[in-house]
């Protein structure tokens, strides 16, 4: 063994005292008596000479920074390969030591690790969102081939909290801490470390906002001070009760985190003085058994808060967390907060995945991919197109509230809260979700759209052939379900843009006089930055690319004829395939238009009297009059001076022409489409266009298009077929 005492004796001379090496193996002997001391020796040693003179912000050696690493992890239990990968983290990105070096004095499973925490050093929020997106893609990629590699970098996040506060940058502390909130705090508690999530979540708050924080410690000081020993009292009571009981058991209370709390009072939208749960109490027994007894015994005591029970005992969180929770009216009149638990349960929620580790002489690796939430996320890295799109889903599925629902076969499926049964059936299997059709809550048919609650027994009707609705991720909540269907959306947008790219240049052909020929676009593709004939005519379809400039390109002798009918700037007007907005009959009523201008109604809002509008220039169209609300607008917005300010005159209704879109889900009853176009009818409406977009054994999903006066006409329309027991429901429908 190389002496390094001289290099240890100077690194103690600096005021913060760094753990020797034979404390570091005395810590690990605790838990696990077989510890390899001659390979946390070695790595010691190595990672001590390797940063050699390096420092931190705070003055102290760098080697400081892995050595509390290694101790945050031994209190985990973790083991000796775990721990000697903390000591050497660090060493293959910031010294001159490779992973050849660490593979072989190390061996490979220490390189490996060693590795995969090493793409993730410098996982920093950034203002550039991909960049972000990117390297959390790379973290969850290295968790999916072992586990360890998060709980090494959570350490390390934890320790680099700890000591936040020496870097002098303010903006970068705020970041780090943002950062640390929106992913890794979540990603602890996903894996169950209570203890971490904590303390990661109170340093955040502490940087992000001090003065919040500081307020509720004085508060809570303040409570304590004006209670003296009520805490004490409660436990005191809570222990006699539970003894009278004779039932065994530990009582202790803590008071509720500082984030904690903040965010009830976010959630909740109440002051301080109206949270009554801030202290918590918890029995740990030794039993499941004795769980229940311990929960008898305090329910038939005292007053339960309605709604306050959980038993996370029979139904485990996904993270393995096991409890009962419940809220009473207990000692001295306090309304309190009780988590009841045994020993082992205790210890898996302060300590997650790590409680479980089996990293001992021979027994096989605990894998991280059981984890069902994991495998989403890497089928989420798989479907995902852009970087932002992993992280947007990815978010969803770690901050969202979950839900529990069984399967008919009483398989437990853990969803975001709001999920539907398209999100059950993703989270199912990716093939159920593509082909599903339709689906039964509790043996009852119920639409797509409906949000399931904790207990439904949901069944998923499939169909051979069936493919993703477009309209689903308009409900759909899980990142799962909304990844897949985004790319079953791209991919049929292709084909479609490929098809109306290849019917406006055969249209473009026609009206030129010459005979459309595949061989002179497919020769130009490349001067258009297309890979491929097929990208070509995407392009132009999507009008990413001027079908005037791919023509001129492929016929370059043909010198088009003037033809007034053509846009000159290349845009696919009257060529397009979609419907034109259908101008009015009779002049329209709108206040700040120039006299004889022309004027047509917007077919993706279908504007109507006494919606907020907006005029839009259109080149060709005179002025397109839209809903203010209209998610087409957004294509203007780098062009204001398009945009007219008008308003519906006093003497609109005159107008005809005017189209109102519902949508109306509509029981599959007899006589339910009498029903409906009756009902219209009654009330003077006039359907111009009825389509089924979905149909299932119990219900029909229908487009229906109603020629009205204005808001007010629809509205008294839309009431009363809300009125009527054949439709189940009735919006009014914009952007279709």
């Amino acid at each position: 063994m190389i002496d390094v005492s001289g290099e240890i004796t100077k690194a103690t001379a600096k005021p913060s005292r760094m753990m020797r090496q034979y404390e570091l193996v005395e810590r690990v002997r605790v838990y696990d008596p077989s510890v390899d001391e001659d390979l946390l020796n070695r790595a010691y040693v190595f990672s001590m000479q390797a940063h050699g003179t390096q420092t931190r912000a705070s003055g102290d050696p760098y080697f400081s920074h892995p050595l509390e690493v290694a101790g945050i992890l031994t209190e985990m239990k973790m083991d000796s390969t775990t721990i000697a990968t903390a000591l050497l983290h660090d060493t293959v990105e910031d010294t001159l030591a490779s992973l050849e070096d660490i593979q072989k004095q190390f061996g490979p499973n220490v390189a490996r690790l060693v590795d995969g925490v090493t793409k993730l050093s410098r996982i920093e929020l950034q203002s550039d969102q991909a960049k972000q997106a990117d390297n959390f893609r790379k973290l969850v990629l290295a968790m999916s081939e072992d586990i360890r590699v998060l709980l090494i970098k959570l350490a390390d996040r934890l320790h680099n909290m700890r000591t936040l506060h020496h870097l002098k940058d303010p903006e970068k502390r705020k970041r780090i801490a943002r950062e640390t909130l929106d992913i890794y705090a979540p990603l602890a508690e996903r894996i169950g470390i209570e203890k971490m999530q904590d303390e990661l979540e109170d340093l955040a708050f502490a940087e992000l906002n001090t003065d919040a924080r500081n307020s509720i410690i004085a508060r809570l000081n303040f409570l304590r001070s004006e209670g003296g020993d009520v805490a004490n009292k409660v436990l005191k009571e809570l222990r006699s009760v539970l003894e009278q009981s004779g039932i065994k058991a530990e009582v202790h209370g803590r008071e509720k985190a500082p984030y904690s709390i903040w965010r009830k009072m976010q959630r909740k939208n109440v002051a301080f003085e109206q949270l009554s749960d801030i202290m918590a109490f918890r029995i740990t027994v030794d039993t499941i058994e004795q769980c229940y007894q311990a929960l008898g015994a305090i329910h038939s005591r005292y007053h339960v808060v309605p709604g306050r029970f959980k038993d996370y005992i029979s139904t485990p969180k996904p993270n393995k967390y096991q409890s009962l929770h419940t809220g009473i009216i207990g000692p001295e009149k306090q309304r309190i907060e009780i988590q009841i638990r045994t020993k082992s349960m205790h210890e898996v929620a302060e300590l997650g995945v790590a409680a479980h580790w089996t990293y001992k002489s021979g027994e096989q690796r605990t894998d991280g991919t059981q984890y069902r939430w994991l495998r989403e996320l890497l089928d989420i890295v798989e479907h995902a197109q852009k970087p932002e799109e992993f992280l947007e889903h990815t978010k969803l599925e770690l901050f969202q509230d979950q839900v529990f629902c069984f399967s008919p076969k009483g398989d437990l499926i853990a969803l975001p809260r709001g999920a539907t049964p398209v999100d059950f059936a993703y989270a199912v299997h990716s093939g159920v979700g593509d082909t599903c059709v339709g689906a039964k809550v509790n043996g009852r048919m119920v639409p797509l759209r409906t949000v399931l609650h904790n207990g439904d027994q949901v069944e998923v009707v499939t169909q051979k052939g069936g493919s993703p609705s477009p309209a689903w991720e308009r409900f759909v909540v899980s990142g799962k379900a909304r990844s897949r269907i985004r790319k079953f959306i791209r991919t049929q947008q292709r084909a479609e843009y490929v098809t109306l790219g290849r019917s406006m240049l055969e249209k473009l052909c026609k009206q030129e006089g010459v005979s459309f020929a595949e061989k002179a676009f497919e020769a130009v593709a490349k001067n258009f930055q297309a890979g491929s004939l097929e990208d070509l005519y995407a392009n132009v379809g999507a009008s990413l690319q001027p079908i005037r400039d791919v023509f001129n390109a492929g016929f370059p002798e043909h010198r088009a004829k003037a033809d007034d009918k053509t846009d000159k700037s290349g845009e696919k007007i009257a060529l397009t395939t979609k419907p034109k907005a259908r101008s009015l009959t009779t002049p329209l009523t709108l206040k700040g238009l120039i006299p004889g201008m022309a004027v047509h109604y917007a077919r993706c809002c279908h504007p109507l009297p006494g919606d907020a509008i907006v005029g839009i220039v259109t080149t060709g169209k005179g002025v397109t009059i839209h809903t203010q609300d209209c998610e087409t607008l957004e294509s203007f917005a780098r062009v204001p001076e398009r945009w007219i300010d008008v308003g519906w005159d006093d003497g609109h209704g005159k107008e005809e022409g005017l189209v109102g879109r519902l949508t109306v889900v509509l029981t599959n009853l007899p006589n339910s489409f009498g029903t409906l176009t009756t009902i219209i009818g009654k009330n003077n409406g006039n359907i111009t266009n009825l389509k089924i977009t979905n149909r299932t054994p119990e219900f029909f999903d229908i487009l229906v298009d109603v020629e009205v006066q204005d808001v007010k006409h629809l509205t008294n329309i839309v009431a009363a077929l809300r009125a009527n027991g054949a439709i189940n429901s009735v919006e009014r429908t914009k952007g279709r």
